[in-house]
């Protein structure tokens, strides 16, 4: 079951310019309005759970700041991250599809910050806003193919390859250049021996786009992250601005208005 913070840091009915999530940021003012009374914020813990595999979706998060592993539960017990969830995002937004229960865990990778809303309420407020309706079916559509482009990135691309686009999608999403990232988490998020992470680390550390040192990654050159990936993290990136109208690392105002 999941364990929120103290009810005293739940602050209900956000600002409307203060919030960062892009999809609440760029929804009409009188939609805002409909779902603004039913928003609590949350302050989210590293490690959290959001949401179990095979649970109840029973509230679901805006991601305001910070960034959510979706993960997938092997049969051995082992994760596998299956897609990432941060300010451009929402977790839990597969009710609207009509799942009840979770098929991955989502978990926060750092700690950070979200405005909660009950499935329930959100499918009434969904009801009477088209904006946020499409929106979120936007998104949904563009989470499926980061979901896609991850695991054919996994199966046929060489590790040093995908941490960069790892990273670079960290990146998009926490909005910080220094990531608190221990090897073992980077191993459990790519599927990976610990003693391989750290080979492919060196590649990139000695190549001058990241610095690599007591469990945290400091990116120095985004353009050479860039040039290191694969070509998933540009596939899920372009698929992001042709229904968005913006890349994933520009400001959240940059939000093509729907017409």
């Amino acid at each position: 079951m999941l364990e929120l913070p103290p009810a005293e840091q739940h602050v209900p009915n956000p600002i409307h310019a203060t919030v960062r999530n892009r999809i609440l940021a760029a929804l009409p003012a009188e939609e805002f309005k409909l779902i603004a009374g039913k928003l609590h914020r949350v302050e989210l813990a590293l490690g959290q759970s959001l949401h179990r595999a095979g649970e109840p979706i029973e509230q679901v998060f805006f991601v305001d700041s910070g960034f959510i592993s979706a993960l997938t539960m092997l049969s051995d017990g082992a994760p596998l991250e299956i897609g990432l969830i941060g300010a451009e995002g929402v977790a839990g937004v597969s009710v609207l599809l009509g799942a009840t229960n979770s098929y991955s865990e989502t978990m926060c990778q750092t700690a950070g910050g979200a405005y909660r809303i009950t499935t329930a309420e959100l499918k009434e407020v969904v009801a009477q806003a088209p904006h946020l309706r499409d929106l979120l079916l936007r998104y949904t559509h563009v989470f499926h193919v980061q979901v896609a482009q991850t695991a054919a990135c996994n199966a046929h691309h060489e590790l040093g390859q995908r941490l960069a686009r790892w990273l670079l999608a960290a990146h998009d999403r926490s909005g910080v250049a220094e990531l608190s990232l221990t090897q073992d988490l980077i191993a459990v998020m790519l599927g990976v021996r610990r003693s391989t992470v750290s080979i492919a680390a060196g590649t990139l550390q000695k190549a001058g786009v990241i610095r690599y040192q007591h469990g945290r990654i400091t990116i120095l050159d985004r353009v050479g992250l860039e040039n290191a990936a694969c070509e998933c993290y540009e596939a899920v990136a372009s698929e992001y601005r042709s229904l968005f109208g913006e890349h994933p690392f520009e400001s959240p105002s940059a939000v093509a208005p729907l017409a």
